[in-house]
């Protein structure tokens, strides 16, 4: 049986409710995964029309966004971290090698801050990876991806700080 949005959503907001923090996040990170592998799903909210990011849901209540994203060719984002937020980031195709990063040094009101890598890891479609605040990393693709991403809160209101990488 295929999930609906209003489903997926739902369900993300029980969980989110009933465990706030990590380990309601963990929890909606494994339904992600198990969504990713939901053809129908997938086709009905992340057709090639879909832009680089689109809010499919927003929580009027919890906050929490289901965004759709489909980046079209090679990119290496700088590393970051999404302020006092969270994010999922659920691969449903294409391939997205992730790196995490320790902190070095705060960034400061003139300089970034510094990071150092400690590992990379590729995701693959069907699986998520729970980013929380305060979680340094960068994404890479060599080509075209697409993504269900949950934010914490809307992303696009939130200042991050900028990081560089030793």
């Amino acid at each position: 049986m295929s999930y609906t949005l209003e489903g997926f959503s739902a369900d993300c907001r029980r969980l989110l409710a009933a465990e706030p923090g990590a380990p309601g996040r963990e929890k909606v990170r494994a339904l992600l995964e198990k969504v990713l592998l939901d053809d129908e799903f997938i086709a009905a909210h992340l057709g090639d029309d879909v832009p680089d990011r689109k809010i499919l849901y927003e929580d009027p209540q919890l906050g929490f966004c289901v965004c759709a994203h489909f980046y079209q060719g090679a990119k290496e984002s700088q590393p970051h971290d999404h302020g006092p937020s969270w994010a999922i980031y659920g691969q449903a195709h294409g391939e997205t090698v992730m790196s995490d990063f320790a902190l070095v040094e705060p960034p400061a009101e003139s300089r970034p801050g510094t990071v150092r890598r400690v590992r990379s890891y590729a995701l693959k479609p069907g699986m998520a990876h729970l980013y929380n605040e305060g979680d340094l990393h960068a994404p890479r693709r060599e080509g075209s991806t697409k993504l269900i991403r949950i934010e914490g809160q809307n992303l696009e209101t939130v200042r991050r700080k900028p990081y560089r990488c030793l």
